[in-house]
């Protein structure tokens, strides 16, 4: 049965063949791994919301405020780095004596 399925495949006949599978193979490539690619990949609350994004003040007031609320972030950066460079310090100290 193969056999006979071979042997008629010369000359137009196989490059019909051929053919037919160059347009199929991909199609049915396709069909099969691309079909719901949004339910298998899509990885739910990826995008934030627009309570979660930031929300760039526009108002002098706010403006200020944001202003004021970043300075205070930075000051209580550097305080902390301080503290920890002293209780480094101090570490230091006991190891050394």
């Amino acid at each position: 049965m193969f056999n006979a399925f071979l042997r008629s495949l010369r000359g137009p006949n196989l490059e019909i063949f051929k053919f037919g599978m160059y347009l199929a193979f991909p199609i049915g490539w396709m069909y099969y791994f691309g079909t719901n690619l949004d339910e298998r990949f899509s990885v739910p609350d990826f995008w934030p919301t627009q309570e979660q994004s930031h929300k760039l003040p526009r108002e002098r007031e706010e403006l200020a405020r944001e202003v004021e609320r970043i300075r205070l972030e930075m000051k209580e950066r550097v305080e902390r780095k301080q503290k920890m460079e002293l209780e480094e310090a101090k570490i230091k100290l006991r190891e050394g004596v």
